[in-house]
């Protein structure tokens, strides 16, 4: 049966594993985990061309080049995503590194999502602008015009995520993707935060998508690794190289392994993960102490409509204002007890974390001023937990903010 012919409940199980030349001892139901760094070849082959070993037909030489544990797992992602090519790298920031790299040379220009990760900004800033001379226009890419405004002719990528990290800002993927071919280029967009089960950017134009796979991919908070996808040969080509040979930031046989396995339960986590994500937004959208909740699936989110137009759901991500200081958000932190002060996201359990002192902490206070990022605001991260002791832990939260009286006086600065 063509992939195309099969549910993306079926792709996330077997895709991948099932019918593979994985093993050539048992027809394994689970692709074997293989550690090895090099393999036997049959004799000498002067004319050989090692770029062109196929995987598929069980040709190897070395686990950087390729591997079948992650070729199993490469394939699979690119059934996921609904694209051809798929590679697996050792982190998300070594997937974008990577795919930016791809598509831009000294003197090329990227317009970008102004309300990226911090650690992608920080990236963009620091490698490619001050290293590698690629200018870089941050815009707030909920408006198309902004972007279209933004673009030069020197222009090579538009690079984007959405939802947005921390305020889940969206931008629409079919109309940028038109504005990114009309000027000649490609379009990127980081899908970490709601996964392939429910957005496809490539169905919607998109030339290149990323993962973070440590995240909802994986989904157990114990692996680290990245993925990109395209249709496009000549991308995936430069892309692949990179991987490879040019920088080597394949991922591990182990990590692939984690992967695939938690590829297995993606549709059901992420249920679970919108379900309750939903109730949690619905419970801070109605208490006294919440001054904004940022949720797409939320009627007053300012985008729900074109979230309910690209997307099939709505993820399990996120953030809200207290109407608190920055003692009082500690006070409420340090109260609960079923979210975790960390950073990441994506897992089973649940976390919460604080962007302007943790994952934003590089941009200057002006930056995160500008964006909306307040001392008050914090990012959610709602695993798949009993919804009740969930909401229990915040009233637990919202009772110690109360007993502190460390509120504001007047509202936090959001978007």
């Amino acid at each position: 049966m063509d992939i195309h012919d099969k549910r993306f409940e079926t792709l996330s199980v077997t895709h991948g594993e099932h019918g593979s030349t994985m093993s050539d001892v048992a027809e394994d139901v689970v692709v074997p985990l293989h550690l090895t760094s090099t393999y036997a070849v049959g004799g000498l082959n002067p004319d050989a061309d090692l770029e062109c070993l196929d995987p598929d037909a069980g040709e190897y030489l070395y686990s950087r080049l390729s591997n079948p544990t992650r070729n199993a797992l490469e394939h699979r992602l690119a059934a996921m995503e609904g694209g051809e090519f798929g590679m697996a790298f050792a982190s998300g920031t070594a997937a974008i590194v990577s795919t930016v790299m791809a598509t831009v040379q000294p003197g090329d220009h990227v317009v970008a999502f102004d309300d990226l990760y911090g650690g992608t900004k920080t990236m963009l800033s620091r490698l490619f602008e001050e290293r590698l001379n690629v200018d870089v226009t941050l815009v707030d890419a909920r408006d198309v015009d902004a972007v279209v405004d933004a673009v030069r002719p020197e222009t090579t990528l538009l690079w984007m995520e959405t939802p947005t990290n921390p305020l889940m800002h969206l931008c629409d993927i079919e109309a940028l993707a038109d504005v990114a071919h009309d000027a000649g280029a490609k379009l990127g967009v980081d899908n970490t935060f709601v996964s392939p089960y429910f957005q496809q950017p490539l169905a919607l134009g998109a030339d290149v998508v990323v993962h973070s796979t440590t995240k909802y991919l994986n989904g157990h908070s114990d692996s680290v690794g990245g993925a990109v996808v395209t249709n496009d040969e000549e991308l995936a080509g430069e892309i692949g190289f990179l991987q490879q040979v040019g920088m080597g930031n394949m991922l591990s046989p182990f990590d692939a392994y984690m992967v695939l396995r938690g590829t297995k339960t993606l549709p059901l986590r992420m249920e679970r993960h919108q379900e309750n994500a939903m109730a949690v937004a619905e419970y801070l959208e109605a208490h006294e102490s919440v001054t904004a909740v940022h949720y797409p699936g939320l009627e007053s989110h300012p985008q729900h409509d074109l979230a309910r137009r690209q997307m099939s759901g709505y993820g399990g991500v996120l953030s809200f204002s207290l109407d608190a200081d920055l003692d009082g958000v500690e006070q409420f932190l340090g109260a609960l007890r079923e979210f975790p002060l960390a950073v990441s996201l994506g897992g089973v359990e649940s976390l919460v974390e604080h962007p302007a002192t943790m994952t934003h902490s590089p941009l200057t206070q002006t930056a995160r001023d500008l964006l909306g990022i307040s001392n008050s605001l914090l990012r959610m991260s709602v695993g798949v937990e009993h919804v009740d002791d969930l909401l229990a832990d915040l009233d637990r939260g919202f009772d110690a903010l109360d007993a502190s009286g460390a509120t504001q006086t007047t509202p936090s600065a959001s978007d």
